[in-house]
């Protein structure tokens, strides 16, 4: 068994839809983070690890940046990866043709919708963004492109008018429309109302992207699959603008493990994928991120450490190396006779009940005392509480 969960999720008897979609936007909302910056052989290395995830689409980037962001693109798409490539585009000719001269296999065009995009950002009238954004979806479809129309702003957006754009959006061919919850300002419930109306209307596709501003990312994400959207974009390690978007580590094992939904990721691969964009973004996986934190399967409770001893899934939901995780028994002011048993075992130490009752007391002290139990600093203990018990 290599996973244990509440049974009270299946009396839900939550329906997902057959078809999920997952796309990913580490290569250009996640390189939206303040501070980030990805070089051409950074994005394909991450590229290629997103592919050996077996992950859906890869948001390669957004071409009309500049030359360097239209190499990088390029280079992407030359690899010849499963994963559709698609690439950002603003409802521009320009923009468009930026992307395919990239040779990608589609876009994501988008306008700003909500009353106020419109006038402080767009500056443009309802109608204006109508037809701005038709033309768009048009001259894509026209270039045989896989084309996703994404309302910026969407879940503050009058709802008549979204489902007004998006029929529009659907009549001239495109493939998805996208719900952007631009600043994280929906709640759970919020998607699900909204989804549900758009469904009543739309046939095609529909996208959830959405911001953690709320820490709810996730939730308004699973939502909305639930409600009938059968997409969700997403970042590794959830990084993105502000609080980040909806992080792909945390979605892919909720629907794997918690809801039971297998999209037929290689979960293996996600710890490794996860460190590849630490390293080249720059930004430190917190000790406590879900599901690829360094203290996801740590643990130093003397309780908690004998449990895991005898059984891992007593304060574990799933085993770590399902996603290239390890476990760790630390030691520390809460640890017990059994982690330090497990440590000792490690270095094939056989100690009495009287030496190990020391060393575990020695640890507490250690650590009470304001020093990490390293490898070293616990050999060292060893060593001191082995040389005084021989000596007396």
């Amino acid at each position: 068994m290599q996973h244990f969960i509440s049974p009270y999720n299946k009396k839900a008897k939550i329906k997902f839809p057959k078809e999920i979609t997952i796309y990913d936007t580490t290569l250009r909302d996640g390189e939206q983070t303040p501070g980030v910056c990805l070089g051409k052989n950074e994005k394909l290395e991450i590229a290629i690890e997103l592919d050996k995830l077996k992950i859906h689409q890869i948001e390669a980037g957004f071409p009309i940046v500049s030359k360097r962001e239209q190499e990088s693109v390029k280079a992407i798409t030359s690899q010849g990866l499963n994963a559709q490539i698609l690439s950002l585009a603003r409802t521009k000719k320009e923009d468009i043709d930026a992307a395919l001269d990239c040779d990608v296999d589609g876009i994501i065009t988008f306008m700003g919708a909500s009353d106020i995009h419109l006038k402080h950002k767009m500056k443009v009238s309802r109608d204006e963004a109508l037809a701005i954004s038709m033309n768009a979806v048009e001259y894509a479809k026209e270039h045989d492109l896989f084309v996703a129309f994404s309302a910026e702003d969407a879940t503050r957006t009058d709802l008549d008018f979204l489902k007004t754009i998006y029929k529009q959006a659907e009549s001239y061919g495109v493939d998805r429309v996208h719900i952007a919850d631009t600043v994280g300002a929906i709640s759970p419930q919020g998607m699900d109302y909204l989804v549900r109306e758009l469904r009543k209307d739309i046939t095609t596709g529909i996208a959830m992207h959405c911001h953690n501003d709320f820490g709810m990312a996730l939730s308004n994400s699973i939502a909305g699959l639930i409600a009938g959207g059968n997409a969700v974009s997403t970042t590794v390690n959830g990084i993105g603008e502000r609080a980040g978007n909806t992080s792909l580590e945390e979605l892919v094992m909720a629907l794997t493990i918690v809801y039971g939904v297998d999209l037929g990721f290689n979960l293996e691969n996600i710890q490794n994928l996860s460190k590849v964009v630490e390293k080249h973004v720059k930004i430190p996986i917190s000790d406590n991120k879900s599901i690829v934190g360094k203290n996801i399967f740590r643990h130093e409770s003397g309780i908690h450490v004998d449990a895991v001893i005898e059984e891992p899934l007593t304060y574990e939901p799933f085993l770590p190396e399902l996603i290239g995780q390890k476990r760790h028994l630390v030691l520390g002011k809460h640890s017990g006779a059994s982690a330090v048993k497990a440590k000792l075992k490690q270095y094939d130490f056989t100690l009495n009940d009287l030496e190990l009752k020391e060393i575990v007391k020695e640890v507490k002290t250690v650590r009470e005392n304001g020093k990490y139990i390293t490898d070293e600093v616990f050999l060292d203990i060893v060593d001191k509480i082995l040389n005084y018990t021989n000596y007396n």
